[in-house]
């Protein structure tokens, strides 16, 4: 462990990541040629990026399993592969329901990437360097957001939509080969072969285990309410609202995109200090994060008229934090379970934030297309993505999101009476240790 090769595999499976993330997030800076080009309402756009997650997160536990049983080289090719025809089935579709299709290989081979790479993560390096890579893995994999938002779009732009998907493709075909060269299940001594179930029942079994348990749970409900709002700027609506309803030039929008990378590179790593240094206060990590978001939400849908740039920015400084701030929902599901059933209570955990995301994308488009009706009822003219409709739209967040902090609530009491009862570890209040650590320092 902790070797020269771990470390060249934990390179190309960061980078067969973040191709995946890119494949992800073509279609947020696509979604306005997309409405042009299949001649689509908002409702329908948004089906085209929900479906997508919709098999990305019906996958999960699936793939967990698979994971669990086969290992991760094997799914890691067969999503890159998926990817490559996925996208290039989008490029030539004729008509929406063939993107449609599209989008489901993407969505498919994506499903893939992310538990398969922390599974190789935790095959191949050990220790409290564990979180900080992870961190660091899943912050490089949102750069795809910058390939989708820069490159991507620039192709798109100047060239059109079909150069601009083939591109994309061609990345995922050179992702393709280096996993092919590089990947491997093995670290030396096959501790990877030794750490897989020894059959399908078994594997099920491993699930049936992570599923019952409350940290896992816990990791569930964090990774709901800490990525779901990011991913649905970025994923679909931040661009359409940036450009159509606060009139920003689509350079500035794309560039703005990349504010949420930058800002998520930066929080990563000291959210991964903090999470190995903290292993008991990491649900009051993932509290924090959610406050800060809902109240730079709040801010921005409150202002009177156009919001000003720099609270736009502030905004998406904050969504920036939600990405590594769901990481966190991972090391619940690595520190709760047995590193055999991993892939399983990852697929797991993993469903969460994905899962509050398309339910959330697909209410924004109603609400968008509900807004609109009203408008061309009441005799204005049709303004599909007016500001005001975007201020009625969002507010789908707080509710979706509010009931993941509840089950939050619910399932860290629960995780905390296990530890009690299994370790005899008391966890109480944030509120009471911070007083208990000031007067140890004044004594």
């Amino acid at each position: 462990m902790n070797s020269r090769r771990s470390w060249v595999i934990y390179a190309v499976g960061t980078f067969a990541y973040l191709i995946a993330v890119t494949q992800r997030t073509t279609l947020g800076v696509a979604g306005v040629m997309a409405t042009e080009r299949f001649d689509i309402s908002a409702s329908v756009l948004s089906s085209l990026a929900v479906v997508q997650l919709i098999v990305y997160a019906g996958l999960q536990i699936p793939i967990g399993v698979i994971l669990d049983r086969v290992g991760a080289r094997w799914l890691l090719i067969a999503g890159a592969a998926l990817m490559t025809i996925g996208q290039l089935t989008l490029a030539f579709a004729p008509t929406i329901g063939i993107a449609i299709l599209g989008r489901v290989l993407v969505g498919a081979g994506d499903a893939t990437a992310f538990v398969s790479v922390i599974r190789l993560i935790n095959t191949w390096f050990a220790g409290r360097q564990v979180p900080l890579l992870a961190q660091w893995f899943g912050n490089i994999g949102q750069l795809g957001q910058v390939m989708s938002a820069l490159p991507f779009a620039l192709v798109l732009h100047d060239f059109g939509w079909s150069p601009a998907f083939v591109s994309a493709a061609a990345a995922s075909a050179v992702a393709l080969v280096l996993i092919v060269v590089a990947i491997s299940d093995a670290s030396a001594g096959g501790g990877a072969e030794s750490e897989r179930v020894e059959s399908w029942s078994d594997a099920f079994k491993e699930l049936r285990r992570s599923l019952r348990r409350p940290g896992t749970q816990l990791g569930f409900w964090s990774h709901y309410v800490t990525q779901s709002s990011g991913v649905v700027f970025t994923l679909l609506w931040g661009y359409p609202f940036m450009v159509s309803a606060l009139g920003y030039d689509p350079g500035l929008a794309s560039t703005l995109i990349i504010v949420i990378v930058l800002s998520g590179m930066v929080a990563g790593p000291v959210l991964g200090v903090l999470t190995a240094r903290y292993p008991f206060r990491r649900s009051n990590l993932v509290i924090a994060i959610v406050v800060a978001m809902g109240v730079a939400w709040a801010a921005v849908l409150a202002w009177p008229g156009q919001p000003p740039l720099w609270l736009v920015v502030l905004l998406l400084m904050t969504l920036g934090v939600g990405g590594p701030g769901s990481q966190i929902g991972f090391d619940f599901a690595r520190t709760f379970n047995p590193r055999r059933g991993l892939g399983s209570a990852t697929g797991f955990v993993n469903v969460g934030g994905f899962l509050a995301s398309f339910v959330m994308m697909f209410l924004i488009g109603v609400v968008l297309d509900a807004t609109n009706a009203a408008r061309i009822a009441g005799g204005a003219p049709s303004e599909l993505y007016a500001l005001d409709s975007f201020r009625l739209a969002f507010l789908v967040q707080y509710v979706v999101v509010g009931l993941g902090v509840i089950m939050l609530f619910v399932s860290r009491r629960r995780t905390r009476r296990r530890l009690a009862e299994d370790e005899g570890i008391q966890v109480g209040p944030l509120w009471v240790a911070l007083v208990e650590a000031r007067a140890r320092r004044k004594g």
